[in-house]
């Protein structure tokens, strides 16, 4: 028995005297003696650093040089697609599903001044102005706000209506003085543009007011009058200009001139078809846009069209549309279009809509339209409705 406790007590005496030179943490693992023996100084055990990717040394080397600029950097995007039904005779197909607009931007600010854009276009087939392609592309100094400079490619200077996103338009196209008479399929046979042309451009706001808003806004700008993504063909340069006065904040009150020519690019001889064309416009235009919300314009035309040299050479629009307050999310609004493609009342295509949308938030909403069409220039079946559906994505 004795030998048994004294067994024991040696046990115990051996099991305290390792616990004194084990780790705390019972997770750790004892070394042997010989490891103890054989361990490298300390000076030389310290981790060396992880080494950095390619990538990953060439991202923050950017970061780097952006911000020894002052600059800024946000990518982004957006994407409309709808749905559409036509009771329009003639028609090869009454209803589609598409994409009405993809595109993919990036832009920023640069030594604090200097604002940049570039937005590209990427849906639709392949081809001359279709499919992927350039749309903005353009730096603007911005140091003063009573004069700024803009060069590259962006949209012209004409109407309130043109230079806004699609997403904020109000309706699911633009009205017909836009893409008539503004550039986007303008009646003068040029390609569609989008509202866009390359050039300078020079615009300012004068006199702060207590709110914040100013109360002149002028603009004035070069273009080579060929529409985005082409050179100038003729030594005419277009001249856009637009003035501005804003009494009480989200209100505005203008008018534009445009003074230009444009050359057929694709001019053969053939019959009926001409070389160049004048393109002499004039706008006014009025807004107001709060809770409730209001915008009118009317836009002139002087120039033939170089596809049909018998077009007559005068045409005008104008368009008037309202919107009432949101209301838990909806939004109501009408618009009445019309475009007189003689400037004369039997070449009169009026359109009447109605769009309720409804917001999930400013990013993301939905739109559904109602459009009667009333077309004089139709020889038969001169009324008819469209509707349509269409979601509104930004990122």
């Amino acid at each position: 028995m004795k030998k048994t406790l004294l067994l024991a007590l040696a046990l115990c005496s051996a099991a305290a005297l390792r616990a004194e030179v084990t780790p705390a943490d019972p997770e750790t693992p004892v070394q042997p003696d010989s490891a103890a023996v054989a361990e490298t100084p300390a000076e030389t055990a310290v981790e060396t650093p992880a080494q950095k990717s390619p990538v990953a040394t060439a991202v923050e080397a950017v970061q780097n040089a952006l911000a020894a600029t002052g600059s800024d950097i946000k990518f982004g995007g957006y994407i409309i697609g709808k749905y559409s039904y036509t009771s329009k005779h003639g028609e090869k197909s009454n209803s589609s599903f598409d994409l009405r607009l993809v595109r993919l931007y990036v832009d920023g600010h640069a030594f604090k001044d200097f604002y940049y854009k570039l937005q590209l276009q990427v849906n639709g087939q392949p081809g001359e102005d279709k499919g992927a392609r350039i749309v903005d592309a353009f730096v603007e100094w911005q140091h003063f706000k009573e004069f700024r400079v803009k060069i590259g490619q962006f949209k012209r200077s004409f109407g309130y209506e043109n230079p806004m996103n699609p997403l904020d338009v109000g309706f699911g196209a633009y009205s017909q003085a836009s893409t008539k008479l503004i550039g986007f399929n303008d009646r003068v046979g040029e390609h569609a543009c989008n509202g866009r042309d390359v050039g300078l451009q020079f615009q300012g706001d004068f006199f702060p007011m207590a709110d914040g808003h100013r109360f002149l806004h002028y603009q004035v700008g070069v273009f080579n009058g060929q529409g985005v993504n082409h050179t100038d063909k003729d030594n005419f340069k277009d001249l856009i200009g637009g003035l501005w006065i804003s009494p009480v904040k989200g209100m505005r009150v203008g008018g534009f001139g445009w003074n230009g020519k444009y050359t057929n690019e694709n001019y053969t001889g053939a019959p009926g078809t001409l070389a160049s064309t004048d393109r002499v416009r004039w706008g006014l235009s009025a807004e107001y846009m709060g809770d409730w919300q209001a915008r009118g314009e009317y836009v002139w035309s002087k120039g033939r069209s170089v596809k049909n040299a018998s077009l007559s050479k005068y045409a005008d629009a104008w368009y008037i549309q309202g919107a009432l307050p949101k209301c838990h999310g909806f939004q109501l609004g009408a618009r009445w279009d019309c475009y007189r493609d003689t400037q004369s009342w039997n070449s009169l295509k009026q359109i009447y809509e109605l769009a309720l949308t409804y917001y999930f938030n400013k990013n993301l909403f939905i739109q559904a339209e109602y459009d009667f069409t009333h077309d004089k220039t139709l020889a038969s079946h001169r009324n008819y409705n469209t509707l349509g559906v269409q979601v509104y994505c930004r990122f």
